[in-house]
């Protein structure tokens, strides 16, 4: 069971860094965004956007990395504590 667990989070974490990523290129809800917020484009690639205005809009990708590095080490480190590997 912890196993099953273990995939699925995995794949679901897996989409989300993928949505925001560049490479995203599936258009698979219409213009008006994700549930009705605009925020969540159909396009993704939102790390750019979020960035825009700020200075380091060329930097996307660099936050990008250092964003997914971070949020699997946060996953990894409360898989650890919760399950006691």
């Amino acid at each position: 069971m912890k196993r099953i667990f273990g995939l699925i989070l995995a794949v679901l974490v897996f989409t989300a860094l993928f949505y925001l990523s560049r490479y995203w290129s599936f258009s698979l809800w219409g213009r008006e965004g994700l549930l009705g917020f605009n925020w969540l484009r159909p396009q993704g690639n939102l790390v750019p956007v979020w960035l825009r205005g700020s200075g380091y809009g060329a930097f996307a990708i660099l936050a990008w990395a250092v964003g997914a590095f971070l949020i699997l080490t946060l996953l990894q480190s409360i898989w650890g504590r919760v399950f006691k590997e």
